[in-house]
């Protein structure tokens, strides 16, 4: 069924980014998730493969490929088995680069686009508060304009690459009197005075560089406004599509690569005198996670062929975060038994999938945040609109 999705051109490229990761990636991947650093240098060589520009303009050293390419750099980082170094790279250019490219003007991306496009600058999206979480609206930060430039105060928590990155996409509010028709986004170098990050300790992502951010009286041009002043919520609504989207794919991914790995485990692990994969009982738990698995990663795959032909699917993008990471976390729950006390150990992959997994029904709008907005659209029949 994928073959209506992915061309000859796709499978190719999904082969070379294969070797790529197999050969520049997972030999290093043992030593970040224990450091929580990834090295500089991978960036640069992702950057000069094209990896990172896949889906931007060529004016800024883009491949502009469609949307299934995107779709196979997340299925594959999600298959070297680290959440957290799938997690910055997809953090970089889904979430920073997206608004750099749809919001910057022309000096911002030809400093900041073509830079991240070449791995020389790695980014991050600031917009979750320590005491706001999915509640964007109620964000505390503040950008209050002077004469030639803005100074933003506040702090941001559970950012994606907060610590090491090199720029800074941050929401804040220029008109907190009419909540969220009164935030605006702003791009901030990190050496700009009065930004600091501190280190989170996580469950799982541990390759991952998540922090939490303060801004202390941080003073920066008036040019550094991303897009229209007090349009930045209908911004980050428009982009929240994308990113649910990416989340659900990224399950699905991890959720087919632990079944795999289940499988043929137990076509090698005997007991009683065969191998496991014969047992009645765990045969029809593996078909019934399989039929899950499919399902959820038919639909995203729809709901990437109508946002690639321009649909805004912010209804069915909610629906494949929702839906994909409760399905990956089931299948990697019981992949994990079929594996037994092994399934356990941190020798086998399971236990890391088990942990990176968990976040997949909290970042980027938790659940519970996800069925209200769904509930808006089909019952109170709310209807939300691109940025216009």
């Amino acid at each position: 069924m994928t073959s209506m999705y992915f061309t000859e051109e796709h499978h190719l490229f999904r082969k070379s980014l294969k070797d790529f990761l197999k050969k520049e990636v997972v030999p290093n991947i043992e030593n970040w998730e224990k450091t929580g650093k990834i090295d500089k240098s991978i960036w640069l060589k992702f950057g000069e493969m094209g990896f990172l520009g896949i889906n931007y303009p060529e004016a800024y050293g883009g491949l502009n490929l469609d949307l299934f390419y995107m779709v196979i750099l997340l299925e594959e980082l999600q298959k070297i088995n680290s959440g957290g170094f799938a997690a910055a790279v997809w953090a970089h250019v889904y979430l920073a680069m997206t608004h750099v490219n749809t919001e910057g003007d022309e000096i911002l991306k030809q400093k900041y686009l073509t830079s991240s496009i070449s791995g020389e600058k790695i980014g991050c999206l600031c917009i979750t508060e320590p005491f706001g979480g999915s509640d964007v609206a109620g964000m505390r930060t503040t950008a209050e304009k002077k004469e030639d430039h803005y100074i933003i105060n506040g702090s941001k928590t559970f950012i994606t690459n907060g610590v090491y990155s090199d720029y800074l996409i941050v929401a804040a509010k220029t008109n907190p009197e009419v909540g969220n028709k009164g935030i605006s986004i702003f791009l901030i170098d990190r050496e700009t005075p009065g930004v600091s990050a501190t280190k989170l300790d996580k469950l799982g992502w541990r390759a991952s560089d998540t922090g939490e951010i303060a801004f202390d009286s941080v003073k920066i041009p008036l040019s550094h406004l991303m897009g229209e002043e007090n349009k930045g919520f209908n911004y980050i609504m428009q982009h929240f599509a994308l990113e649910r989207l990416i989340m659900g794919v990224n399950a699905h991914a991890r959720a087919e690569y632990a079944l795999e790995y289940a499988l043929h485990y137990m076509s090698e692990r005997h007991a009683f005198g065969k191998s496991i994969d014969s047992f009645q009982a765990l045969r029809h738990k593996i078909s019934e996670l399989y039929a899950d698995l499919e399902i959820c990663k038919n639909y995203n795959y729809s709901v990437a062929y109508a946002l690639n032909k321009g649909e805004y699917v912010v209804k069915e993008a909610t629906i494949s975060k929702l839906n994909t990471t409760k399905m990956a976390d089931d299948v990697i729950y019981h992949c994990l038994q079929f594996l037994g006390g092994y399934g356990y150990m941190e020798d086998y992959p399971l236990a890391r999938l088990f942990r990176d997994s968990r976040l997949g029904p909290i970042g980027g709008g938790t659940s519970e945040i996800l069925k209200e907005i769904i509930a808006k659209i089909i019952i109170d029949k709310k209807e939300y609109r691109p940025a216009t």
